[in-house]
Order: C-alpha cells, then sequence, then structure tokens
C-alpha cells in the first residue's frame, strides 16, 4: 500500500470506530476500503474483522457505564454472542465466498423495519401480556436464540450486524435505547474478539491494514460511545435506519 492508502486504511479505522459504537454498521466503511487497496475479498473480511476490536473494545469501556446497569443481560449478550461467532467464523472459512450474498441484504432491510417499528411493536407486545405495565428487563430464551444467530452473522461478515443486535435487544426487552446502544457494542466486541481468534490461527491476514485499522478504530470507538448515549431514541432509530438501508442496497448493487 502507498501512504495515500495507508491515510484512507487508518481514516477508515477511524469512522468505522465510531459507526461501531453507534449506528453498528462499521464494515460499511472499512470493508469497501480494504478492498479499493487491493486485499482479496476473504483476507480484506477476516483482516477488517481483526482490525476492528480495538474500536468495539474502546466503545464497550464508553459504554461501561450503561453495561453496568444490568450485568445480567450483559453477561448474557457476551456469551450469546461469542458463541454465535464461532460458528460464523467457520462458515466464513468453510463456505465458497458470496454463499449468503443473496439473503443477507434482506436481512438487514428487515432488522432496519424492526427497528423503526419498534416503538409501536414494543406498545402492541405489551398490550398482549398479562402484565403489560411489567417492564422486560430480562432476555428470553427466544431472544437468547436470536441473539447466537446475530453472533455468527458478525462472525461470518458483520456489515449490518449491530442493526440487527438492536432489533433483537429493542423487540426482546424493553432497556433503554442508550442500554440498547451499550449492549449492541458488546455484541460486536464479542463476536468479532472470538472470530479473531480463530482467523489469526488459521485465516490469511493482512497486518499492515489490520494495524491501522486498530490504531483508527481505538480512538473512534470512545469517541462513538460519547456520542451515542447522548443520542436521542428517535434520532438514534432513524440513524439506524439509514445505515442499513444504505448497507442492504449496497449490497444488493
Amino acid at each position: 500500500m502507498s501512504g495515500w492508502e495507508h491515510l484512507a486504511v487508518l481514516g477508515a479505522g477511524l469512522g468505522a470506530g465510531v459507526l461501531t459504537s453507534t449506528v453498528g454498521v462499521a464494515s460499511l466503511l472499512s470493508f469497501p476500503v480494504l478492498l479499493a487497496v487491493g486485499l482479496p475479498p476473504v483476507v480484506a473480511n477476516a483482516s477488517n474483522t481483526v482490525g476492528l476490536v480495538p474500536g468495539a473494545l474502546s466503545g464497550a469501556f464508553g459504554y461501561r457505564q450503561e453495561l453496568r446497569e444490568h450485568p445480567r443481560v450483559t453477561v448474557v449478550v457476551l456469551v450469546t454472542c461469542a458463541v454465535g461467532s464461532v460458528a460464523g467464523a467457520v462458515l466464513l472459512l468453510a463456505l465458497p465466498p458470496g454463499v449468503f450474498e443473496a439473503v443477507v441484504p434482506w436481512l438487514i432491510l428487515l432488522s432496519c423495519l424492526l427497528v423503526g417499528a419498534q416503538p409501536w411493536i414494543s406498545r402492541w407486545l405489551r398490550s398482549t401480556r398479562n402484565e403489560p405495565a411489567r417492564l422486560r428487563h430480562d432476555m428470553s430464551p427466544a431472544t437468547m436464540v436470536f441473539s447466537v444467530l446475530t453472533g455468527t452473522y458478525g462472525g461470518y461478515f458483520g456489515a449490518g450486524a449491530g442493526v440487527m443486535m438492536a432489533a433483537v435487544l429493542g423487540l426482546g426487552t424493553d432497556l433503554p435505547v442508550r442500554i440498547v446502544n451499550a449492549l449492541k457494542t458488546l455484541a460486536v466486541l464479542a463476536a468479532n474478539v472470538v472470530a479473531t481468534v480463530i482467523f489469526v490461527a488459521v485465516a490469511d491476514l493482512d497486518w499492515v491494514a489490520i494495524g491501522l485499522l486498530a490504531a483508527g478504530s481505538l480512538v473512534g470507538g470512545y469517541v462513538g460511545a460519547r456520542l451515542g448515549r447522548r443520542m436521542p431514541p428517535a434520532v438514534f432509530r432513524a440513524l439506524v435506519v439509514v445505515a442499513g438501508v444504505t448497507t442492504a442496497v449496497v449490497m444488493l448493487l
């Protein structure tokens, strides 16, 4: 890579870190940049996952106060996404490139629809329960299953995984948006860390790109967390929908 390409990857890492801690579509920015500087798709995908771990880590650190408020849910999200990520990383290495290309954009679009409609869906769900006034601060078995599936997708590719987790937590719990944002960032961290262990052991990686992404995302993740905790719920949902739809359209094209 040339000097300008180094700067482009570093800048992509910074922007991806901010996106990780806010709307959850970091790979929408960083993955195309890695392809543009000449990395093969599978190498770019694996290197992107490894390089963005510091961004998710600094983002989760920035949300440490929110994560302490619901320790049980924090642990469940961490475990379910880590378990799912193992399957996702194995799929990435075992399956031909592009196997999920046809279905992933539609999954992201569905997640965007769920995030956008979440206030109305949650009100309807509360009205159907025997105790409509009781808020759900724990994850049901069904929500855990979807969390595992989101972790699987995160380990496989990851673009829009934060959007999917926001939809899962938004519909499966009644937690405030700032908590959902923190848990979404933690989910991305769990998936990326587990996938990184596997990729470092068996995948082809570009360590120059990883170092540049890591440096940029480390700063961006913390900055994004500072922005995300102050983001009004309506603004958060709108940005997630816009980012998710953009990701899906880019993948379809």
